[in-house]
């Protein structure tokens, strides 16, 4: 299923976009702690809670992208065993 489709990268406009966007999200973040009106303590809370939560992000989107790769390779491995076993079936009726 997946073998006729291309793998795309994306493009530079996008990456640059999403470097972006991640850069002006954390200035914004940053900021927004900065200038609350609460504890250092507090600030350090929610500064930790931030920097946590961007860190599972990246870690839970590529355990996603790896388990994807995982079963395109895994059902790769099923189609050739597949058609190995069809050709050898296939083979042995001729004879």
């Amino acid at each position: 299923m997946f073998e006729n489709q291309p793998v795309l990268a994306p493009t530079n406009y996008w990456s640059l976009f999403t470097g972006l966007s991640f850069v002006t999200a954390a200035g914004m973040m940053a900021g927004g702690i900065y200038f609350l009106e609460a504890s250092f303590a507090a600030k350090g809370f929610y500064a930790m809670s931030a920097i946590m939560l961007v860190h599972t992000s990246i870690t839970l989107t590529k355990t996603f992208r790896d388990i994807e790769e995982s079963r395109r390779l895994v059902n790769r491995i099923d189609d050739a065993r597949t058609e190995k076993l069809l050709m050898e079936t296939g083979q042995r009726d001729v004879i």
